[in-house]
């Protein structure tokens, strides 16, 4: 993983070789891992932004990011990250209170 751009962005390369800059909106940690939910850093103008959430594992000594492909584990995360997203707008609402 690299910070190119600092904490909030990073540069990934799937398998043939094509760099991605991401934005990472949230992490949460689930059994272990570490998964994250990221979004491009340069959306086209007027495409709407899609987020994915990747977990992060180490594959042969390397850091690498994978797709969530099992439903349990989908649905788990998902809820955490939920939960996360709430948690930081009760926070931001007391703040302004």
């Amino acid at each position: 993983m690299s910070d190119e751009y600092g904490s909030d962005f990073i540069t990934i390369t799937d398998d043939d070789g094509k760099e991605y800059e991401l934005e990472v909106l949230a992490s949460v940690e689930y059994n272990g891992i570490t998964y994250f939910a990221m979004a491009p850093a340069d959306p086209e103008d007027g495409e709407e932004t899609e987020v994915c959430v990747l977990k992060q594992v180490v594959e042969d000594g390397e850091e690498v990011f994978l797709t969530v492909d099992d439903d349990e584990e989908w649905d788990a995360v998902n809820e955490k990250l939920i939960e996360l997203l709430y948690e930081d707008e009760e926070e931001s609402g007391e703040e302004n209170a």
